[in-house]
């Protein structure tokens, strides 16, 4: 286990390329003489039986141990979810187990009084017992409640736990209000989910529409790789990386048992997409910075994380390495439509890179069928606003003149260029171009600034003008992380301490376009979209190493598609 103030540098950190320079350097002594292939063979031949997930204990073992879910609303249906654990031998990612009926039951009141829909679906062990549901037939803009029962074997008659979800409101309503909890960014290790109970509790008194979680919903380290300055605050499951099937089913299956979590599942309906350490740190179509020969074949570790994602996430969709696509688009009348992108899949390369090489036509990240999939979404948009759901920062971020003093600290949440460059290019400002083309449509079809960009991914609270032919064409509002390490846990030292105020200070002064930065607070974030203005408060976690912590409003600003106001 690290020590406070430890850290893995990752996209966050320092030159990242000199972390995999020599990659025999990391490898154990056992291997060092041993032939690359011959290390991908061994990885990919025996993983599966050495990562074999260890059955429940008899006592912890529970039917429906993994909550319920529900997620990516459309007017007259939502998908639903659960896991069913037949036996204790039955662990996520173990494989084993017999299939398992279950009836599934919509209702419109929680006494299930009043079913508007009901069938039965079978949770398979080859898809790790989860079970999707996409009932249709329900009315729009309407609460339900749902819930599943066992029908065959030792545990039938056994009912989960009652969810409550919400459709989206008819193509053509009038809508004057969504609110939105915006929230990436869970590393189990360096905390407690305070921010999802606080989400519950608004969510199930109405507060709360949907829930639109921007990635890193798990992290693939091994326990202590990543941890916050407190070091492993509660460990995760597996204690390796993972990097198999089995090993990413068993993860996600680790944070599904955590109550806080369960109960924000449980509450609203949930809108996903993965960022990258749902597969591997700064992944891209072809690999990753966290990625080399010691973790096997990149192919079958980029399906595996896919389908174990596609498994246990209540999303409509299918893994980009089998033909399919994440990125869709969720209409709220002619209020918005939430356009979620997948900007891992089909970028190049991020890597250490020339300057010039950012501007580069030839670089993309988000590919092409993607790109003119969006393009034409936005050229047919007839709603007010447009919400565009993108993983990482689309807003520029200059540190060119950044103070010497500063400059370690800064570098720890970007990076450097080949040229020495302060710049994340892990973000939209290592792909210039796909970044132009997409605002150019932006400033000719929406030129009244009607689109905000929601972003996760970098740990800390921004809000931002994006400018383009001398004009605001859009918002960016950034959420914190939920949990994972950001400035002041990088540096060893306590909230709004004088390096990160600082910090904090020159961003501010460097960037007109940014209104608001903090680099230090965990939580989420609170989207209200309203016709005339969307605003954003940001929901502050007064300490993630202490269960039950609570948590505070932060700042709140207001965007009317021209200025980002206090």
């Amino acid at each position: 286990m690290r020590q406070a103030g430890e850290r893995t540098i990752t996209r966050r950190g320092l030159l990242q390329g000199t972390l995999i320079a020599g990659a025999a350097a990391v490898a154990p002594s056992s291997l060092a003489r041993v032939r690359a292939s011959d290390v991908q063979a061994y990885a990919d031949a025996d993983l599966a039986a050495l990562h074999a997930p260890p059955p429940y204990g008899d006592q912890e073992h529970h039917v429906f141990m993994h909550g319920v879910a529900s997620g990516d609303p459309v007017p007259h249906s939502v998908i639903l979810w659960t896991r069913v654990t037949p036996s204790p031998e039955c662990a996520p990612g173990s494989g084993r187990g017999p299939d398992v009926l279950l009836r599934w039951e919509v209702a419109q009141d929680p006494a299930f009084t009043r079913l508007a829909r009901a069938g039965t679906a079978t949770a398979r062990a080859a898809q790790d017992h989860t079970v999707h549901v996409d009932p249709f037939g329900l009315d729009p803009d309407t609460v339900y409640h749902y819930r599943f029962t066992v029908l065959d074997g030792e545990h039938a008659g056994r009912m989960s736990r009652t969810g409550r979800t919400r459709t989206a409101p008819g193509e053509g309503a009038g809508v004057e209000k969504l609110t939105v909890a915006v929230c990436s960014c869970a590393n189990f290790e360096a905390g407690y989910f305070a921010a999802y109970s606080d989400i519950a509790r608004r969510a199930e008194a109405g507060e709360i529409d949907i829930v639109v979680h921007m990635g890193d919903y798990i992290y693939e380290y091994a326990s202590g790789h990543y941890a916050g300055k407190y070091g492993v605050v509660r460990p995760h499951v597996p204690t390796w990386e993972i990097r198999t099937l089995a090993d990413y089913r068993s993860r996600y299956g680790h944070y599904r048992r955590d109550v806080e979590l369960q109960d924000a599942h449980a509450a609203a309906p949930w809108v996903v997409t993965w960022d990258d350490h749902e597969i591997a740190n700064d992944s891209w179509a072809g690999g990753a910075q966290g990625h080399t020969v010691f973790h096997g074949d990149w192919g079958s570790r980029r399906d595996a994380a896919m389908q174990a994602y596609l498994e246990w996430l209540p999303v409509r969709g299918a893994a980009p390495s089998r033909g399919g696509r994440i990125y869709r688009t969720l209409r709220f009348g002619r209020l918005a439509e939430l356009h979620m992108l997948d900007l891992r899949s089909y970028r190049s390369a991020p890597g250490m890179i020339q300057p010039a090489a950012r501007t580069s036509p030839d670089r993309t990240i988000m590919g092409s069928e993607q790109f003119e999939w969006l393009a034409g979404r936005l050229a047919a948009a007839d709603t007010t606003w447009n919400l565009i759901g993108t993983s990482v920062m689309m807003a520029p971020l200059n540190l060119v003149h950044v103070d010497a003093g500063l400059r370690q600290q800064l570098m720890q949440m970007v990076g450097l260029d080949l040229a020495g460059t302060p710049v994340n290019v892990d973000q939209w400002d290592g792909y210039v171009a796909d970044r132009e083309r997409l605002l150019d449509q932006l400033a000719e079809q929406h030129p009244h600034g009607r689109t905000v960009f929601l972003t996760g991914d970098i740990h800390s609270e921004w809000a931002n003008h994006i400018w383009h032919r001398e004009r605001i064409v859009a918002a960016e509002l950034v959420c914190s992380s939920l949990t994972a390490a950001n400035v002041d846990e990088f540096l060893g030292e306590a909230a709004d301490n004088p390096v990160s105020t600082t910090a904090e200070r020159h961003v501010l002064a460097h960037n007109p376009h940014i209104s608001h930065v903090d680099l230090d607070a965990h939580g989420y974030a609170l989207l209200t979209v309203r016709p005339e203005q969307v605003s954003m408060s940001w929901q502050r976690v007064v300490d993630v190493t202490v269960a039950g912590s609570p948590v505070v409003a932060g700042p709140q600003l207001r965007y009317d598609g021209s200025l980002v106001t206090a």
